[in-house]
Formats: C-alpha cells, structure tokens, sequence
C-alpha cells in the first residue's frame, strides 16, 4: 500500500482513498500541526498529552493519488518563503521595493477607544514596592499603582506604533528604545 502520510501515533502509512481520523480540535488540524490518525485508538493515544478539554475523532477519507500529486504540485508553485529581517528594511532611496510592498500589506491593529480598554493593574504591586524600598528606603501607597500603569499604558502605544510603522506584527525590545 502506498502512503500519503503517517499516523501522528503507531507511524503506520495511511494509503491513498482509505479512512483516517483527525482531531476535532482545531489546534490538532493546522498545517503545521497536521494530526492524522490510522485509528481511533491511536488518535486516544494522543488525548492524555494535548489535554483536550473536549475532543472528538472526525472520520475522513484520504485522496487519491492523482489528487495528492495536483495538491503537492499546487503548494509548490505558490511562493511560502518567510521574509527574513534583513529584507524588511527598506532604505530611503528605494522606497519601491518588495520590502516596501511587504510593510503596506501589514494591517495596524484596529483603534480601540481609551474606554474598551481593560483598566487592571498592569505591573507586579509587591515587586514594585520591593523595589522602591530597595532604592530608596520609601514605602509606595497603593494609590500610586494606577498612575505607573498608565506610564506603562503610554509606552506600550509607542512601542506598538513603533512595530507598525516598521510593518511588523510583534512588538520588539528595539520598539521601546529610545522611548526612556
């Protein structure tokens, strides 16, 4: 029997056109992922380290092979290479290159009014006070905690307009330099 993949378990080939199991869990079915299971038993196998807290194994049938090979031929074509650091940087005399490109197609995330905005405390209370008390040898009223959080507010904007306008998605150490 030919194979189009292994049991994520017992690695046994499932063949072309016959019935496997997944995982009803969406983490289990990413791509990267990619969860196939030859039976239910060796889809169990897999529960007891993935923690599901509700699972269930969806029956699929495999493809044929003409269909692998069309769907490999496909994803072969199309380019999936990641863009390196370097090439994101986009010098000022050639603000037209791919890097350019690359940093138009990045979304900045969606404005939220200040009033959506969760309003918790958002450093350790007790590490803070720890600390002034270190420094210092002065206690930290509680009515102080609100305010540091709000600094921190206002750096973590400039950080994530910072990574947006250097079209990333994530927010770097090197997106608060400099901010201090």
């Amino acid at each position: 029997m030919q194979a189009w993949r292994k049991c994520s378990s017992c690695k046994a080939g499932i063949g072309f056109s016959t019935q496997h199991w997944l995982c009803s869990v969406s983490t289990c079915n990413r791509k990267r992922t990619g969860f196939f299971f030859c039976s239910v038993g060796c889809w169990e196998m897999h529960l007891p380290t993935m923690r599901h807290r509700e699972a269930w194994a969806v029956e699929k049938h495999g493809p044929t092979a003409e269909e692998w090979e069309h769907q490999q031929a496909q994803e072969a074509s199309e380019p999936s290479t990641p863009v390196s650091q370097s090439s994101t940087s986009v010098s000022k005399s050639q603000p037209h290159t791919a890097a350019a490109a690359v940093r138009t197609r990045v979304a900045a995330p969606a404005a939220t009014a200040d009033d959506d905005l969760p309003r918790d405390i958002l450093i350790v209370v007790s590490k803070l006070k720890k600390y002034i008390k270190a420094r210092s040898g002065m206690n930290t009223s509680d009515t102080a905690m609100p305010v540091f959080s709000d600094y921190v507010r206002k750096l973590a904007d400039m950080a994530i307009r910072n990574a947006g306008e250097d079209g990333r998605r994530t927010v770097l150490d090197r997106d608060l330099k400099g901010l201090m």
